[in-house]
């Protein structure tokens, strides 16, 4: 849909404010950034925001970094055992299919990162269409937090 050959879609992780923690597991679920306890959740989101594979969990020292050393879909690309999923860009050939990220993700054969600095209209204009594509999972949390919003206030009345 973006245009973008190869693509499978957008990862990136959330904290989302964890409001009926217990008073004594406050401190182990909450992050210094935030201040009060969170539920982690990586996702990965296709444009239409199906979210292919998610992660969730508890501990609020986590961060995108441990989460992703947890995570199991990318278990067989680090050992080298996935299978062959080629394809082709112009004359480049690729063999794995990738993931758009943003820049707190290693450097991945599978992480597709935004450009930093484009130093031409058309590497602008490649980057603004990146980052477009990459929103697509931002797009599925908002939809996420809607929904689990209007869940707490329907649950008030059961």
């Amino acid at each position: 849909v973006h245009g973008f050959p190869g693509m499978l879609g957008s990862l990136d992780c959330v904290h989302w404010e964890w409001d009926n923690c217990l008073n004594a597991y406050q401190s182990l679920y909450t992050r210094g950034d935030h201040g009060y306890p969170t539920i982690i959740l990586e996702a990965l989101a296709s444009q239409d925001l199906w979210i292919w594979q998610a992660f969730f969990d508890y501990v609020g020292s986590l961060n995108d970094i441990n989460v992703l050393n947890m995570y199991l879909l990318f278990y067989d690309m680090y050992n080298r055992t996935s299978p062959d999923s080629s394809f082709q860009v112009r004359v480049a050939s690729y063999r794995y299919e990738y993931y758009l990220v943003d820049g707190i993700y290693p450097e991945h054969v599978c992480f597709v990162k935004s450009l930093s600095c484009p130093n031409d209209c058309k590497m602008l204009k490649f980057k603004r269409a990146q980052e477009k594509a990459r929103k697509d999972v931002e797009r599925a949390f908002d939809a996420l937090k809607k929904c689990w919003h209007i869940l707490k206030y329907f649950a008030v009345f059961v």
